[in-house]
């Protein structure tokens, strides 16, 4: 999947809408339309050969809640799904990649279950990212409404162990905000965990997709992008041109 520098759209799911929050907040929603399986079509026209799916109902519920769209979007598109939010059991990953996953990120199981961690990776053979969302510094959970107590070297060694593909790290003070990125930090942090990392959180420009793409020899084998394509800021095309 990482052979290159990757540009992977988000599509958020709440109540089978697609939406936007801003800093994480789940009071601060922007509704960007309720055909979820019609944004990943146009994602996969524009070449998109991975989307990151978060269902931010089952992060908060602790289970999924959004798996009739994420089987609509299965149908509608053929390139690959990662789905996120509320996969803290086995029982719940399965169900997640019967409806369509052919990745699935895990966040919160690596606080409160971390046994989970080493059983997904084994059942999705290389197919597990590993999801940490960092405020302050500080690994966040149960949809971004608590905080953990672990420091974030701490959890990406428990991915790291677990032999997970990647590691999703979503800076909380910048998502949905487009903020703009900071490159050399996501650097230093991809050397440090000694691990392939995706950047999440900020994304404004072109230019940001350009310095994380010069990160890639460094670690960050990837970038999310959510707000700034809904927004209009850049198309999915445009970005992965500026990203190759």
């Amino acid at each position: 999947m990482f052979e290159t520098f990757t540009v992977i759209p988000s599509i958020d799911l709440k109540d089978g809408k697609v939406v936007r929050l801003l800093r994480g907040d789940l009071t601060r929603v922007t509704v960007y339309g309720d055909d979820p399986a019609g944004v990943a079509r146009g994602y996969e026209e524009q070449g998109a050969r991975l989307i990151h799916i978060v269902d931010l109902d089952g992060a908060v519920a602790g289970e999924p809640r959004n798996l009739d769209s994420i089987r609509a979007i299965r149908t509608g598109v053929r390139c690959d799904l990662d789905v996120s939010g509320g996969l803290r059991t086995i029982d719940a990953i399965r169900r997640a990649v019967e409806a369509g996953a052919n990745w699935i990120s895990i966040g919160s199981a690596a606080l409160l279950n971390p046994e989970l961690i080493a059983d997904a990776s084994l059942e999705m053979k290389g197919r597990v990212f590993g999801s940490i969302d960092v405020r302050d510094g500080k690994p966040q959970i149960k949809g971004w409404v608590e905080a953990g107590d672990l420091d974030i070297t701490t959890v990406a060694g428990r991915f790291r162990d677990a032999g997970v593909a990647a590691l999703i790290v979503t800076d909380i003070s910048r998502d949905g905000t487009e903020m703009g990125v900071d490159a050399p930090r996501w650097a230093a942090l991809a050397r440090a965990l000694s691990m392939p990392l995706i950047a999440s959180g900020g994304v404004a420009t072109l230019a940001d997709l350009k310095a994380l793409r010069s990160s890639f020899a460094r670690g960050v084998v990837g970038v999310i992008v959510g707000r700034a394509l809904y927004e209009g800021r850049f198309s999915l095309a445009e970005a992965i041109a500026a990203a190759r």
